[in-house]
């Protein structure tokens, strides 16, 4: 399928300010960017970094006091497949490829060491492999109750277990640290997300089953088949849109995607946070 997505931020800053933004569609075996345009306004020098392995797309700004606005959009061809989930295995440890292998490791905000006992009583007689991690899936959506703004940036899966509340930055980490907990490699997803209601950055995860990267969403708030992926890593804190050293204060931020494949299916969303 393909996407038109994209996003646009407006920032107020009170001084010289750095921005490690984190916007940007990655270009991996699951996505082709087929164009792209970003735009920064008061045009700055602009650095560019690809991180190894997770083909993260990370800029770096230097802002002096004023206004900043950035204007992203990209189209994308997704590739969605899982042929014959319930022949998609795990790998034992002693397999798992060495840099994949920090991926089964608690985190900041995946404390997975602290719900090993919770995940073999859930899911240890649960079938290894693709189904184990949608078991996983389902006792989130059942178990955990989605409300927006009832969790910070400081809750963690331990938290989200225990209070049984959340946004989809908590239920991607609770997943992440259940599948760890079972010696299943897990990493943190940001995504645009087609039909997302209200449409904003999304966060999902992904689990390392046979010898690929396989995407999940226990929010099921988007159809898998419309998640562009733009980050991936060990929890949120390595996939923030934005990262910002300075005083900033953020004004104005639309989030968007269109499916350009079918017109029966085209849609466009647009949300507007006003800070």
């Amino acid at each position: 399928m393909k996407f038109k997505v994209g996003c646009e931020l407006n920032y107020e800053v009170s001084n010289d300010s750095t921005f490690i933004l984190n916007i940007c569609a990655v270009e991996n075996e699951y996505q082709q960017v087929i164009d792209a345009n970003l735009q920064i306004k008061p045009d700055r020098d602009l650095e560019e970094y690809i991180a190894p392995h997770t083909e993260n797309s990370y800029l770096r700004l230097v802002i002096p006091k004023g206004k900043l606005e950035v204007s992203y959009q990209a189209t994308v061809n997704l590739k969605h497949s899982v042929d014959n989930p319930d022949e998609i295995s795990e790998r034992l440890p002693s397999d798992i490829p060495l840099d994949i292998i920090h991926y089964l490791y608690p985190s900041r905000y995946c404390q997975s060491d602290r719900l090993m006992k919770l995940s073999q009583d859930e899911f240890g007689n649960c079938q290894p492999g693709y189904a184990r991690v949608q078991a996983v899936c389902d006792w989130i959506y059942d178990k955990v109750t989605y409300i927006s703004g009832s969790t910070d940036s400081h809750t963690s899966a331990y938290d989200t277990v225990t209070e049984r509340a959340g946004v989809c930055r908590d239920f991607a980490h609770l997943g992440i640290a259940f599948c760890r907990a079972l010696s299943i490699p897990a990493r943190f997803v940001s995504a645009y997300a087609w039909q997302l209601q209200p449409p904003d950055f999304h966060a999902c995860f992904e689990a390392y089953l046979g010898d690929k990267w396989y995407l999940f969403d226990p929010t099921r708030l988007a159809p898998r088949e419309g998640l562009v992926r733009i980050g991936t890593g060990k929890d949120a804190a390595d996939t923030a849109f934005a990262t910002v050293f300075g005083a900033v204060q953020l004004n104005n931020m639309q989030v968007y995607i269109d499916c350009l494949d079918d017109k029966s299916l085209k849609t466009k969303d647009m949300a507007i946070a006003n800070t």
